[in-house]
């Protein structure tokens, strides 16, 4: 006896026309999602970024950085331009968004059949009548019903996962633009205290010659070298600050090699001569906020998933299983074949679990997601409107600093230099004014700096990147007003 046994399910229930948002072939694609990425950074950020994936993109990338490095000195714009194209990290984040397409392309595809062959005898090998194969294909009905549901929460998570990288993107620019903005204004100070220390050695020297004559007493003489000696370790410092400040900006570049023997300017541009108008920038917040879209985009996906669950509440595996049984047998010389169809339902009784547990936990993800939402769109328009206030208070502080206080600061210094001359001042008081109008210029760089971060972080509270976001509208470096060659 002969016997083949054939279960088929997916001949039955083969639905071909596929859900979701994006096609088979654009899940498909090498660079898939990567457009919307493309389309964000240079909206944000007015730069354009690489998704590297060969050998022949990669030696175009790093010929078009040794391009931009050639300058020597980097100014902002070029520095967030070389971050976008070769941080390593961005290009992992970019993987993350291929990883995500793939998966979204493999919810597209049928679940693949079961298939099992055996080969059984009995009695004495080789006799006809006692053999017997066995073949079955079985499927998942189940998977085929919610095949369509599968797809849309797999593109909602595609979708995310296009943000996501859009917004490591932003981010990674803003932090590029901010530590820039530190690392001029750095060496800047360094800048300052170097004048400053010029100006204590002298008084320093000058209160020793007059200790040696009798004319100053020691601890005059004390107090004008401790000054000396302080603001030598200050000078230190700040220089170890601006060294770190520039490793750092190397880090976001992420060059090495010969690369790092940059520079960036010895002072931080000028302050513009008016601000940016943001007076609707709560609403643009809102509309713009990456990480708010894919706060959205998580509640969709959290909603489908629950309507998911709903779906296959008590029954969660389900198998049809079809096709036909035939049986030969050989008696007295004669072959007689009989053919008998089959249909098998297997299905999971819910008896003990009713899905109750996991409708409440499908429920109780779907509030979270509602209300991480509520509370970053409460967030979004509170972050919009504090970096905005940042934006002008600072803008105010700096150009009071420049306007008022360093102007007075220099009329005192011109003042004790004519009566100095005039042998109405002494010396220590001349230079303990320079001394002050120093301090007063620090105050005034630091001031900038501020400024000019509160105008980097300005973008991010309207397009996205976490601490910040880089803006096409700020053009930082376009007033790069050098003074030397830089560090």
């Amino acid at each position: 006896m002969i016997r083949a046994k054939m279960k088929l399910a997916a001949t039955l229930v083969l639905p071909l026309v596929l859900g979701g948002c994006v096609s088979t072939t654009e899940y498909a694609a090498k660079d898939a999602g990567f457009s919307l990425v493309k389309g964000k950074t240079a909206e944000a950020a007015g730069k354009q970024t690489v998704w590297v994936q060969n050998q022949q993109q990669a030696r175009i990338v790093s010929d078009r950085v040794k391009t931009l490095m050639a300058k020597k000195t980097i100014d902002v714009e070029t520095a967030v331009q070389v971050a976008l194209l070769n941080n390593k990290g961005l290009q992992a984040a970019y993987a993350d968004l291929g990883d995500s397409a793939a998966d979204a392309w493999q919810s597209t595809m049928l679940v693949n059949p079961t298939v099992a062959i055996g080969l059984n005898g009995i009695g004495a090998p080789g006799i006809e009548a006692f053999r017997s194969v066995e073949g079955v294909i079985a499927n998942n009905i189940l998977a085929l019903a919610t095949r369509e549901r599968d797809i849309a929460i797999a593109d909602t998570r595609f979708r995310q996962a296009q943000l996501n990288a859009a917004l490591r993107t932003l981010q990674l620019a803003a932090d590029t633009r901010r530590a820039w903005i530190n690392a001029v204004a750095a060496w800047e100070t360094v800048g300052q205290l170097n004048q400053a220390q010029a100006a204590a050695d002298a008084a320093s020297e000058l209160a020793q010659k007059l200790g040696e004559t009798g004319a100053m007493t020691k601890g005059s003489q004390a107090r004008e070298h401790v000054f000396y000696a302080e603001l030598a370790g200050q000078s230190a410092k700040v220089r170890l600050e601006a060294r770190l400040a520039k490793e750092e900006l190397t880090r976001l570049m992420g060059v090495w090699g010969s690369d790092i023997d940059y520079h960036v300017p010895n002072r931080l541009p000028s302050l513009p001569k008016g601000l940016m108008k943001r007076g609707l920038i709560e609403a643009e917040a809102l509309q713009r906020r990456v990480d708010l879209q894919m706060a959205k985009l998580d509640l969709e996906a959290t909603a489908k998933s629950y309507k998911l669950t709903e779906a296959t509440r008590y029954v969660t595996d389900l198998e049809l299983l079809t096709g036909f049984e035939t049986e030969r047998e050989k008696e007295d010389g004669n072959v007689e074949t009989e053919t008998t169809g089959i249909a098998e339902l297997e299905f999971v009784i819910p008896i003990f679990d009713s899905g109750r547990a996991r409708m409440r936990k499908a429920e109780l993800a779907y509030m979270r997601s509602a209300n991480l939402l509520a509370e970053k769109a409460v967030n979004v328009r509170s972050e919009a409107r504090s970096a905005y206030q940042a934006y002008r208070a600072n803008y105010d502080i700096a150009r009071h600093y420049r306007n008022s206080v360093v102007p007075l600061r220099t009329k005192i210094e011109e003042e004790s230099l004519l009566t100095y001359n005039a042998m109405i001042t002494n010396t220590f008081e001349l230079l303990a004014d320079s001394r002050d109008k120093v301090n007063s210029i620090l105050l005034a760089v630091n001031a900038k700096r501020d400024f000019w971060l509160a105008e980097a972080n300005l973008a991010p509270a309207i397009y996205g990147g976490g601490a910040g976001a880089a803006s096409g509208e700020t053009e930082v470096a376009a007033a790069a007003e050098s003074g030397g060659g830089g560090h």
